[in-house]
């Protein structure tokens, strides 16, 4: 329990640890210079998990080339307490994910549009995405959730994915959270 962290400012990914954004930026750009035609997704998403002593928190940012893969890392998170209270839980989620979307300024986001932009013509193409843990069938207790959450990615200006689509929160995020 050495390593309980509240706030954890740094990446990570399976070949990489405390990586700052600056060089989580760099890589994405490295990977989106590779294929200067490719059709990307940038994808944000953050899943929790409640622990005995402790809610696990996890962010996961992954780039993603429909002809190259795609290259990913995550932010973990923790705060020092049982959050049992769904809706403060999924609140959170959806403000940690709003905190690394927001390390992406309007300067970051040119960057790498002007990436692609001269093979817009040719294929190209870029967008941004907020993957958010909740659903909107009537078995998911997250259900009442979804409108506030979407409004909240909606306000930020990427669009917002909700299960089934938003795996990076469901899957990749989940993950790393046990």
């Amino acid at each position: 329990m050495a390593e309980l962290h509240v706030y954890n400012f740094s990446f990570q990914n399976l070949s990489q640890k405390n990586m700052s954004f600056t060089q989580v930026f760099q890589h994405i750009k490295r990977f989106m210079e590779k294929d200067r035609n490719g059709s990307y997704k940038l994808m944000f998403g953050t899943d929790s998990q409640v622990h005995s002593s402790y809610t696990r928190f996890i962010t996961g940012i992954v780039i993603h080339c429909e002809t190259k893969g795609a290259w990913a890392c995550i932010r973990k998170v923790i705060i020092p307490r049982k959050m049992m209270n769904l809706h403060e839980r999924i609140s959170y989620e959806t403000t940690l994910t709003e905190e690394v979307v927001s390390m992406f300024s309007e300067e970051k986001k040119e960057e790498l549009i002007n990436i692609i932009l001269s093979n817009i013509y040719k294929g190209a193409s870029f967008s941004i995405e907020g993957h958010i843990d909740i659903g909107s069938e009537r078995k998911n207790k997250t259900k009442i959730f979804v409108n506030e959450m979407v409004s909240r990615m909606e306000s930020l200006g990427i669009e917002p994915k909700i299960k089934p689509e938003s795996f990076v929160a469901s899957s990749y995020a989940n993950r790393y959270t046990k």
